[in-house]
Formats: structure tokens, sequence, C-alpha cells
């Protein structure tokens, strides 16, 4: 078995120990002053409402442990001593929320509470009976880390489980012990890895406050750019900490506005596939859980951007990241690198020049479209989009793969929502599509003479893949369609805000003229050309210019 000996605070060498100087000072200042205009800072009436839905869902927990323990035959005694754990984790446990932030909580049991049964059966029940609390409940036990997400009082939970080896549950259990673990499956361990690696995250980096204000940052940062989003195949929550956390070990005494400059500077020059750690990887023979090791695995090996969580069993938090994903993360690092060292240079860029949003629908001329459509209300379509969202990013790969990379593909994160229609609601995601940049570079082709590509076989194998959700049922449908710059939805163009909405109106009539704009193609005859949309696939896929 691995030594218990606990880690050392620090990994590795740092770079520097330099600490901040009175104009260092100064811009830590400035930074959140930015960051606490643009929200990242729940207000104290916030911070009363988040408590309170913490309380109240204690209780309700409590009152579902006690009423398994009594159908489950044991005596008063241990009735009035079961209990269950409400432990946040994510960016509340972090203490980065900010105004609007969701809770992700940890619900801890007993032994003989069961996750299918009784978690998303009997709690489920309860809580769709509090309807005055709680709305928008949606249990997703077949997540890779099974969830319950609801909204209680307004307030977005979502909610994972965990049974331990006790027929009680003490309210101090300490989840840090590598005890608990003992005699669990794989998915009780990643669904208590959230509050374990928060907890190992504070504890491993010198400056809990530079760190959570340096955070803050990236997030915010990363959320403008259209990089924050795990299911999309670029960075969640918990890696982005893990990169600020690693920054804030390379440079301890540095303020905020230091660790920011330095988070970009790093960042770029950092030699992927090279993992970034925290601390050194462990294993365990007695317990014997899976751990990401790139030097045992020869499969972690084909990892893009691996970035390892802390604590035991540690694990690659990065998995989804593709080649195109990794592609635009790295652009983005790079370009806010840039955007540091402009601001460091003084001029009139301030700290807010970091944070303008990427002009996704300025950079692209030619996208793909993907419609998530359903014929029974919004919270059907909350379900649907949620699963077509999951599975975007396995159209990037098989574009760019069909393709042999001759054409690149961006994925907006973000969903678009239409406006419904009685029960029918739909929801639009939309991928960018450009050619590769020693291409761009090229001299154009004559018009006649661009370079086409026919998608729908394409399209047909992401179809098949995304309808076999085990929940379809007949008015859950997909479209995919290719459109241009100038052809956008009425209802994502009202979206768009800002002032690159002006500039992209200008440019709407420019679109079809530009020789650098990617052409999808259909061998099908034109009468088929007028229906682009691609339903269930007992009838063949089509993708083709609008």
């Amino acid at each position: 078995m691995a030594s218990s000996q606990p880690k050392q605070q620090m990994f590795g060498e740092p770079i520097s120990l330099v600490g901040p100087t009175p104009a260092d000072l100064e811009a830590t200042a400035e930074l959140e002053k930015v960051l606490r205009e643009a929200g990242m800072y729940e207000s104290p009436q916030e911070s009363a409402v988040r408590a309170e839905v913490l309380r109240d869902l204690q209780g309700i927990v409590d009152r579902w442990v006690k009423q398994l323990t009594l159908k489950h035959g044991y005596p008063d005694a241990m009735v009035d001593e079961a209990t269950a754990l409400l432990l946040p984790f994510g960016s509340y446990r972090l203490g980065v929320h900010g105004g609007g932030s969701d809770i992700d909580a940890l619900v801890v049991g007993p032994s003989f509470v069961d996750r299918d049964q009784d978690f998303f059966g009997v709690l489920a029940g309860a809580l769709a009976e509090a309807t005055e609390a709680v709305t928008d409940l949606q249990p997703v036990p077949g997540a890779h880390v099974p969830v319950m997400k609801l909204r209680f009082r307004g307030v977005q939970v979502d909610l994972v489980y965990a049974s331990v080896n006790l027929p009680v549950v003490p309210r101090d259990l300490d989840l840090s012990d590598r005890a608990v673990l003992r005699g669990l499956d794989h998915v009780t361990a990643r669904s208590m890895n959230g509050v374990r690696v928060a907890d190992e995250i504070l504890r491993l980096v010198p400056d809990a406050a530079a760190f959570r204000t340096a955070l803050r940052c990236v997030k915010l940062w990363a959320k403008a750019r259209g990089v924050y989003s795990n299911v999309s195949g670029f960075l969640g929550g918990v890696a982005w900490a893990i990169l600020v956390a690693r920054v804030c070990q390379l440079y301890p005494n540095a303020a905020p506005s230091m660790l920011v400059s330095r988070f970009f500077k790093v960042l770029s020059q950092w030699k992927w596939p090279t993992p970034v750690m925290l601390c050194d990887i462990e294993h365990d023979d007695e317990l014997g859980l899976p751990v990401w090791d790139g030097r045992r695995n020869p499969r972690d090996r084909t990892h893009l951007m691996p970035v390892i969580t802390p604590a035991y069993p540690c694990m690659n938090c990065t998995y989804n990241v593709s080649q195109a994903t990794q592609r635009i993360i790295k652009e983005q690092i790079q370009a806010g690198h840039v955007a540091c060292q402009e601001i460091a240079a003084g001029g009139d860029r301030g700290w807010g020049a970091l944070f303008q949003p990427f002009p996704f629908f300025r950079t692209h001329k030619s996208y793909l479209q993907v419609d998530a459509t359903v014929a029974g209300g919004e919270e059907e379509l909350r379900e649907w989009k949620g699963w077509v969202e999951s599975r975007l990013r396995q159209l990037v790969a098989k574009v760019e793969r069909d393709t042999f990379g001759e054409l690149l593909c961006h994925q907006n994160p973000r969903a678009y929502d239409a406006e419904p229609h009685g029960l029918r609601c739909a929801s639009s995601f939309f991928v960018g599509l450009s050619k590769p940049q020693q291409q761009r570079q090229q001299p154009s082709p004559p018009q006649g003479q661009q370079p086409q590509f026919d998608l729908r076989a394409t399209a047909d194998e992401f179809l098949q893949d995304v309808y076999t959700y085990r929940f379809w049922r007949p008015g859950l449908e997909l479209a995919v369609k290719h459109v241009r710059r100038k052809d956008l939805p009425p209802y994502v163009m009202h979206k768009i805000r800002g002032p690159n909405i002006h500039e992209l109106k200008r440019k709407r009539d420019d679109d079809d003229s530009s020789p650098s704009s990617p052409t999808l193609c259909s061998s099908s005859s034109a009468s088929s050309c007028d229906d682009d949309s691609v339903r269930r696939p007992s009838s063949r896929a089509r993708l083709h210019p609008t």
C-alpha cells in the first residue's frame, strides 16, 4: 500500500519567489474591480439564499434517510441517528462562485441506501412532490457521474450520490481519509471525487486568497472566449482550477495580477501532452482503484492535454479534449498571453481587454447548424438538447476525420433557443468551419474550383450515434444543415450582443463572394435539396448548403 504520509505543500521547484511590487498590487485592485463589475462575486443576499437552499436540502435528505432506515427495519435508536451529508463541491467549495452560479453537491448516505432505487427513485419522488420549492427536476442516471439536476427556489443544483460502507454516516466524516473509499465501486469513487479534489486543491496552493482571485479571472476569460465547457471538449471548472493552482505553486508569492499574466505565459509555452499535476501520482494496491498514469497505461498516453486531479484515485479531467478543441484552447491561451502583454505595457488597454468575447459569428463565414427539436415543451427540450450537446464533439471529430483535416471545426459551446411555438421548441448549436492556416495563405482557386465536401455520410453517422439515446421517443428530432453567416436564424442574430453585431451585419452581404468559405455539397437531386433537415435516420441523412 502506498505511504500514508501527507503530500508536500509544494510540488517541484517554483519558478520565482518574487513578491508583488506596488504596481502589481494596484493592478490587482483594478482586476478585482473588473471582476466585481462582471458579477464574479455574489451579493450578501445571494449568499443568504444559497445557504438557505443548502440548509433546506439537508433537511430533505435527512428525512429521506430516516424513512429508508425505518423501511429497512432498523431499530428506532438507529432511525434517530440516521442522516446523510450534503457537501457542496466545485466552485462553491473552492470559494469562487459568483452571482447566478449553480451548486454542485454530494449526498453521502449509509451502506444500505442504493443509488438507483433510493436516490433516483425515492429521493427524486420526494423532490418532485416539493412543487413549491423544486422545479426542472431532471435525473440523469446514465451520466459518467450519475447526477440529479433541479432548481431549488430558483437556484440550479446538481446532486450526485455516494454510499459509504457505514450503517450510520457521522456528521464529522472526513472524506479526505482514503479509508472511505474502501469497498466502493468506480462510479461511487468518481462521485466522491468532486469534494476530495476541491479540498486537495485548496490544501496544495500556497495562498488560497490569491488563487481564488486568479481563478475567478481565468473563469471569466474562458467563458468569454468560448473554451469553458467540459461536455463540448474544452476545459471544465476543475481543469481550469488545477491549471491556476499549478501556476500558484510555480509563483508562490505572486499577487493575483501577476498570477494571471504568468498563467497565460506558462500555458502558452507548455509542452503538451506533458501532464499538469499538483502532486505526485499515487497508487494504492489495497484499494486498487484505476489511476491515470501515462508511465504505466498506454491508453493514458493518448490523451492530448492531460490535467490530473490531485486526490486518489487521480484522474485526467480533460479526457474529452480533441485535436479540434486543443487547437482552439491553445489559440485562445496565446491570445490571452498577448492581451496581458499589451495590458502590462500600459496605454488605454485595461483588464477589460482580456475579457472581450470571442467573435464567433465574425470569425467564420460557414457553419454547421444542429437543431434539436421537441414536440413536448421546454422541459423536454432541456433534456433532449443536453444529450445532443454531449454528442456534438463527435460530430466535430467526424468532420475533420472525413475531410482529412482540410476542413477545421470550431464548436460554439452555447445553445441558441428559438421562440417556442406552443409545445414545439427548438434549440440550435453551431460549428464554425474554416480551412487550415496554410491553405488560407495560398492563392484562392477560381470560384468554380472551390473544394467541395460531401458530408452526408458523416451526418448520417452522427445522427445514428445521437439516436441511440436510451430515452428517445417520438417528437425528439434532430436536423443538421450547412448555413452561411448571412443566413443565420433571426433568433441567433437577436441574441448576439455588443458592438460586434453591427460589423456582423455589414459583412453579411460579402459571404458568398469569399473564396475562403468552405462549400459542403450534396450529390442528391435538386428536389431533395429543398429538405435540409435530417431526422431519425430511417431515411437517408442529407447535409447541403441552404
